[in-house]
């Protein structure tokens, strides 16, 4: 699995190359505030706990959905 990764990794062009770095950079950005929403217990939000976890983890599985779907289009192509 990782050599085919590497093999089509390869074969892609300076464009295809810098989208699947930025796909990959705004799922990190995603699941990072996600989780600094729910853990961050300073963080500077003026919404209740409850609300706040539920907002992280709609964060979290927006990154996550947004993560299949770009690879699940790169692999069509």
């Amino acid at each position: 699995m990782i050599h085919q990764f590497i093999d089509s990794y390869k074969k892609k062009s300076l464009k295809e190359r810098f989208l699947l770095f930025i796909g990959i950079l705004f799922f990190l950005i995603y699941l990072t505030l996600g989780t600094l929403i729910i853990f961050w217990k300073s963080l500077p939000l003026r919404m209740e706990y409850k609300y706040r976890i539920a907002f992280g983890i709609l964060l979290i599985v927006y990154s996550f959905l947004r993560f299949l779907r770009f690879f699940n289009s790169t692999k069509d192509e």
